[in-house]
């Protein structure tokens, strides 16, 4: 085939009916035929590998994606979404700058309580009767403090389950409108508390 035309000095494009036939032959990429000269902007069935997206027209809606969610713990994240609570999640060598406990008022004590740590591991309770603390399971790493009110005076309050230093329980401050901090901490078998007492 003769090319009328000088490659080297060459100062427009060739046309497509200056050259071969064979030049006139499409390609197909997935399912779309192209012809030189052409120009396509949507393929499909494509498959790639190794490829670098740098910039896109328009948003990649979550629904294009095989899976546009991720579990965390009990939270299930989508992407672009938001959350601010995730629970059951195990973290190591963790560094915390900044943390606040949940505080649980639980109010008047009367004569029985039982201790729940769903909600938070400060707690407070006013003295309003002679009062059985019910402790929660004994679980290893958890810890709790109960800031105990000791109202209008004269009360005791029994714990369930604990070991005190010297195996002597704590005689709650009988003084009226004082507070009496105690600290709990479990090794999965035993509570073993502590305590400071009168703060005014």
């Amino acid at each position: 085939m003769a090319v009328p035309y000088t490659f080297g000095s060459a100062t427009a494009s060739i046309p497509l009916s200056q050259l071969d036939s064979n030049f006139a032959t499409t390609i197909t990429l997935g399912n779309t035929a192209i012809q030189l000269g052409n120009t396509v902007t949507t393929l499909n069935n494509m498959t790639f590998a190794n490829v670098t997206i740098s910039s896109v027209a328009s948003t990649i809606p979550n629904n294009y994606l095989s899976n546009s969610t991720v579990t965390l713990g009990n939270a299930t994240l989508t992407l672009g979404g938001t959350t601010s609570t995730v629970g059951n999640l195990t973290t190591s060598n963790v560094t915390v700058t900044n943390y606040t406990e949940s505080v649980v008022a639980i109010g008047n004590s009367s004569t029985a309580q039982t201790i729940s740590l769903t909600s938070g591991t400060v707690q407070t309770c006013t003295l309003t009767g002679n009062c059985t603390f019910t402790m929660p399971t004994a679980t290893a790493g958890k810890s709790f403090i109960l800031i105990l009110s000791t109202g209008a005076g004269s009360f005791a309050a029994t714990f369930t389950s604990v070991k005190f230093p010297n195996n002597t329980a704590p005689t709650i401050t009988t003084t009226a409108s004082r507070w009496d901090i105690l600290t709990f901490v479990s090794d999965g078998t035993n509570w073993y508390g502590n305590y400071a007492q009168a703060y005014q």
